[in-house]
């Protein structure tokens, strides 16, 4: 179905917008319940005597208690109890009890037959290998939990996975990577529907800070510097620290013992990126996290997160994000 958005101004009579979310055995919780709690604390934010903006229901294959991998049992109807219901998005958690992902054949069914006229359908963490098992994302860009990246490319080798993305947006596709992300992304749904707004108040009331766009990696760059053993972790900590100092090719040659052309080359082949390109981004996240939770002038920002001056942190900005400094705080400030 063509992907289509909602108008905010069009809301305030409308009928409430109705979500389904899946559930079976071995489900993360809050791959469940962090979405949901986000749709009803949208509808709280209605108003008393308003309307509802969200009709959610959660679903599984034979209905009556599903058992989370928390063990903590919900309480579900059945998917064929949704016959003659229209279904404005589909939420799919992710979760398993093993090291393995297997695919409920009446939930791949189900999700098969209603993606056909659903306007939105969507998955948090692992929940992209029910939707991929569907059919839903062979040729599409998908995110899902960093640890099964690979298997999910092994399984289903025709879609691709966006490594670093907290949740993607493909169309009527929407995929978001492990637990918390899930928030994000039906925070996302939320503004989609009905505007800023609403989004940025159902955040602030879930106490969760509405800052993390979807293309914002589902690490940090110091946090994703450490996940492999690559000798550089102590180099990487230093730097994160260290932002405002020199930190050329030869001065952390010098720092981690090499001449600068051996560093160069070693650093690129074992971490995957230049060592230009690592400080880039620490700084860029460094100027981004400063303008999200403070009111430094940009001036200040700048100079502790290492940039010559105003104009080149704009510069950057415009490249990388494809904003301003002043827009993003506007947007994602705390403040």
């Amino acid at each position: 179905m063509a992907d289509k958005t909602i108008d905010p101004a069009a809301t305030l009579t409308q009928p409430p917008l109705r979500v389904v979310l899946l559930a079976y055995d071995g489900m993360n919780l809050l791959d469940l319940a962090g979405p949901l709690q986000a749709l009803t604390t949208a509808n709280r934010g209605a108003g008393p005597g308003k309307p509802q903006r969200y009709e959610t229901i959660v679903a599984s294959g034979d209905g009556g208690p599903v058992v989370t991998s928390a063990g903590l049992p919900v309480v579900t109807a059945a998917v064929s109890s949704l016959d003659d219901m229209a279904i404005d998005t589909l939420i799919v958690p992710g979760g398993c009890w093993g090291e393995d992902y297997d695919v409920t054949p009446v939930l791949r069914d189900f999700i098969a037959e209603r993606a056909k006229t659903v306007r939105r359908i969507c998955s948090v963490c692992t929940g992209a290998f029910l939707l991929a098992a569907a059919g839903q994302l062979d040729g599409r860009r998908v995110a899902t939990h960093w640890a099964w990246f690979d298997k999910l490319k092994s399984r289903h080798p025709k879609l691709e996975i966006d490594p670093d993305s907290i949740f993607v947006r493909d169309g009527n596709l929407w995929t978001s990577a492990g637990v918390s992300a899930g928030i994000d992304l039906t925070l996302a749904l939320i503004e989609q529907d009905y505007g800023p707004r609403v989004a940025v108040d159902a955040a602030r009331q879930m106490v969760v800070f509405m800052k993390r766009a979807g293309g914002q990696s589902q690490f940090s760059v110091p946090l994703a510097a450490q996940m492999r053993d690559h000798g550089f972790v102590e180099l990487h900590a230093w730097m994160a620290a260290n932002l405002s100092a020199d930190l050329s090719v030869t001065s952390l040659a010098d720092r981690a013992g090499m001449a600068p052309r051996t560093f160069a080359r070693i650093y690129a082949a074992k971490v995957g990126r230049t060592p230009a390109k690592t400080v880039e981004l620490m700084r860029l996240e460094a100027a981004c996290r400063a303008l999200e939770e403070s009111d430094l002038p940009l001036k200040t920002i700048a100079t502790v997160a290492g940039y010559d001056d105003e104009q080149t942190l704009r510069r950057v900005f415009k490249r990388q994000l494809g904003t301003s400094p002043a827009t993003h705080r506007a947007r994602f400030s705390h403040h």
